[in-house]
């Protein structure tokens, strides 16, 4: 039987093997990075990572869950309360409200005041991966909140077509994911270098651009009943 002090020895590797994996994720992306390079950064063996992820990918799977859970547990209960409170006044929920429920925590969440350029990175990794098994990874994680926020952003904006919207939607987290490059990665150039400004101004900036799409009228429409959904 196992005793405590091995317990939390064996928790301590396991918890030094995910640390170092993200960072390596973050800097290298999840393919270039090798289990050889993960163990030599955590300064584990090699049998370590195997014992206690079994495969790469499960790593990948539970570095990315780590993360983002708790976004996106953030997401849900904001969206949730949102909806709670529109059922109670009219017109219903604002876009913008439902928009910022769902990109603040992503900008705003614990771990950004300790690592923000890695949890970034790695974030923008995720969403832009185009291996199919990873993508899969990502969007088991992202799904839920992903369509609660098109539900909660039905109710606001009841006159938006499906597919427009599901299409807006779609153009809101890259609008996201490139954010989350922008705000992770050094330029080599001055000149396309974005302005260091603080996360609370990008996140602000970026909902205004998002909105401001979202709530955008359809072709030929000019006057959209939907548009108190804006600001």
């Amino acid at each position: 039987m196992m005793n405590r002090s091995s317990e939390s020895l064996q928790s301590d590797t396991k918890l030094r093997i995910m640390d170092a994996a993200e960072r390596l994720f973050a800097r290298d992306g999840f393919h270039r990075t090798s289990i050889k390079q993960l163990a030599s950064e955590a300064k584990v063996n090699l049998a370590a990572v195997n014992y206690h992820f079994g495969s790469k990918m499960t790593l990948i799977e539970k570095v990315v869950e780590r993360r983002w859970r708790p976004i996106n547990q953030q997401r849900m209960e904001r969206l949730a309360t949102i909806r709670r409170n529109a059922a109670l006044k009219d017109p219903g929920p604002l876009a913008r409200e439902c928009l910022r429920a769902f990109i603040e925590p992503a900008f705003t969440s614990d771990m950004l005041a300790r690592e923000k350029s890695c949890f970034l990175a790695l974030a923008a990794h995720a969403l832009s991966e185009p291996d199919d098994t990873i993508r899969t990874i990502f969007i088991n994680q992202f799904k839920t909140p992903f369509k609660f926020l098109s539900e909660v952003l039905h109710d606001a904006l009841p006159g938006l077509p499906d597919d427009e919207l599901f299409w807006r939607l779609h153009f809101v987290v890259g609008a996201m994911t490139h954010c989350m490059r922008l705000c992770s990665a050094v330029f080599p150039s001055s000149e396309i270098s974005p302005p260091g400004n603080d996360l609370g101004t990008v996140t602000d900036l970026l909902l205004d651009f998002i909105t401001s799409g979202m709530c955008a009228p359809c072709p030929g429409e000019e006057n959209p009943s939907r548009t108190h959904g804006g600001r």
